[in-house]
């Protein structure tokens, strides 16, 4: 993947926060799941939703840059 210059450190941060909630929500879900704990799984899922749209949407900010 290539990095740019113009970018600036908030979409660095962006995705990572969004990868960091991806793996967040993973470990949650899966401990969730293990132990029963419904509130944890639930919450675990919210995490990984949110980390997944984040990623996604910036997924979509940088194709749509690129066929301007």
């Amino acid at each position: 993947m290539t990095a740019y210059a113009s970018e600036k450190p908030v979409l660095l941060l962006k995705k990572l926060g969004g990868l960091l909630l991806v793996i967040i929500g993973c470990i949650l879900t899966a401990t969730g799941v293990e132990y029963g704990a419904m509130a944890l799984t639930a919450g675990g899922i919210v995490l990984l939703s949110i980390g997944l749209g984040l990623l996604v949407l910036k997924i979509i900010r940088r194709n749509h840059d690129m066929h301007r």
